[in-house]
């Protein structure tokens, strides 16, 4: 586990199943229908029971980058912030959205108030992100968040293999030093 302090908040690297997980938010790394698919989003759903999904349709999806609010049923998360990263095309528009992913969860938990909110490594499983590419804007947009901030809250990323955390880990050591 990596850890460091950003002002009055605290960023913290862990490997784990990011759907059991206590917290005030997980970050659903979703579809544009919300629907629950493969990947983090399907174990999301999964875990959060049919009522999840129901609430999902209600929505009428969600466009890439953008982020929406859900609650986390039979989670042990109070709510779900769904986003939709891009997939991978090459492009420099895959950078720029890809941090507005994380730039708007994070501004959804700054607004509901959150005291912790948890992201998996968004766009980098079935959509096709270069890992550590995707680590780098990842962190990068948090960081920033969090030195623009005044807020106190753990921004926890909950990566699921050891590879994946290493790889996480590695361009955490680069970023805070």
């Amino acid at each position: 586990m990596k850890e460091s302090r950003i002002k009055n908040s605290v960023i913290r690297l862990v490997k784990g199943d990011i759907t059991k997980q206590s917290t005030d938010a997980i970050v659903n790394a979703a579809n544009t229908r919300l629907d629950p698919g493969g990947g983090v989003a399907g174990a999301v759903h999964r875990a959060a029971g049919p009522n999840l999904w129901e609430e999902c349709k209600t929505l009428h999806g969600c466009d890439t980058n953008e982020a929406k609010i859900t609650k986390g049923y039979n989670l042990k998360t109070k709510f779900v912030i769904h986003t939709v990263g891009p997939v991978y095309s090459g492009s420099k528009n895959d950078e720029t959205n890809l941090a507005s992913c994380y730039q708007n969860s994070l501004d959804l938990a700054f607004n509901h108030k959150f005291q912790s909110s948890l992201f998996p490594a968004i766009s980098a499983g079935a959509f096709g992100y270069p890992l550590k590419d995707a680590a780098c804007i990842s962190l990068e947009t948090v960081i920033s968040f969090l030195q623009k901030k005044d807020i106190s809250i753990l921004v926890q990323f909950v990566l699921y293999d050891t590879y994946t955390l290493a790889v996480f880990e590695q361009v955490f050591v680069e970023k805070i030093s």
